[in-house]
């Protein structure tokens, strides 16, 4: 019997098996100065190079990129668990401030940039709430770095990007 809706829990474990890259989403504007590690981040198209975020819609930083109208997608590089970590609150009992240690550049009052991250800026299009997230659409300013493999997150533990020998470039 066909349903409209997936089983929650079976949804959550068969997300868990999708790899991604460790996005950090900043900003900095008006609205204060933000940053959350994202698990939905995506490009959108290339003509005009656009992107999405997903964030939790209730949070904090959600209200901020939208106010600010700008932020920057942070893919951290291998080795970065602990900024991973920081940004998704997991130190925040001990911490104040998640950006306290955090290597960062940029001018005041614009979204942080990581130091080694794959940096996207961009400037908010568009935004549509969906269930418990809003989705926000970003025009891609500027891309830095990009020299650095990624940090990935599959079945709830941080991962490295290794080639398959078979199909790596000779």
């Amino acid at each position: 019997m066909a349903t409209d809706q997936a089983d929650r829990d079976r949804f959550i474990g068969a997300m868990r098996r999708v790899a991604a890259s460790v996005t950090v989403v900043t900003t900095d504007g008006q609205a204060g100065r933000y940053g959350a590690t994202v698990s939905a981040f995506s490009s959108v198209s290339a003509d005009p190079p656009t992107v999405l975020v997903c964030l939790h819609g209730q949070s904090r930083i959600a209200q901020a990129v939208q106010d600010n109208g700008r932020f920057c997608v942070n893919v951290l590089p291998e080795g970065s668990t602990d900024i991973a970590d920081r940004f998704a609150g997991r130190h925040d009992a001990r911490v104040s401030d998640r950006f306290s240690g955090v290597d960062c550049y940029g001018l005041p009052g614009t979204p942080p940039q990581i130091d080694g991250a794959i940096v996207f800026q961009a400037t908010v299009q568009q935004t549509l709430l969906s269930g418990s997230h809003l989705i926000v659409i970003g025009r891609v300013g500027a891309v830095l770095g990009g020299d650095s493999r990624p940090l990935t997150y599959h079945d709830g533990a941080y991962h490295r990007v290794v080639p398959d020998a078979a199909h790596a470039p000779h």
